[in-house]
């Protein structure tokens, strides 16, 4: 088990370190909100658009995130995110989408970073509330979609 106050980062999925990325899970009720990581995965090396990374404490796989980032628009939504059940609740995905949005900060012309939520009871939207994620009032399909100013 990692120290939480070990630093979170975000590192390249590598062959090396797959294996230990698609083993992490969400608890089966998270489920519903979040695709594996096997189908994340999958679908990034299938776009020309995405970015993926494991989060890490330490040498730790934690979980997992991934960007749809199209520099021309310029566009940036947080496509993925997921910790896995084992380290939630101890800072871990407020410390991994801190790092995120500063490597969004970084991008080209960057001004928004946009995510959705499946509006559910237990749901991610509190969490993105808290930090600074505003409902934009438009759906897609189920989903809330919501922004962070930049």
């Amino acid at each position: 088990m990692p120290d939480s106050s070990t630093e979170v980062r975000l590192r390249e999925i590598t062959e090396e370190t797959l294996s230990s990325v698609l083993k992490l899970e969400v608890t089966e009720e998270q489920r519903k909100f979040v695709a594996s990581n096997a189908v994340s995965i999958a679908q990034a090396h299938f776009s020309d658009y995405a970015w993926f990374r494991g989060i890490y404490s330490g040498d730790t796989p934690v979980g997992f995130v991934m960007l749809h980032v199209d520099e021309g628009k310029p566009e940036y939504y947080l496509w993925r995110f997921m910790i896995d059940k084992g380290y939630q609740g101890n800072g871990y995905g407020r410390e991994a989408l801190s790092r995120v949005i500063e490597h969004v900060r970084g991008l080209p012309r960057a001004k928004e970073l946009f995510a959705s939520y499946v509006p559910k009871e237990n749901g991610p939207g509190p969490f993105y509330a808290k930090l600074g994620f505003q409902e934009t009032g438009e759906l897609d399909g189920s989903e809330r979609v919501i922004k962070l100013m930049l």
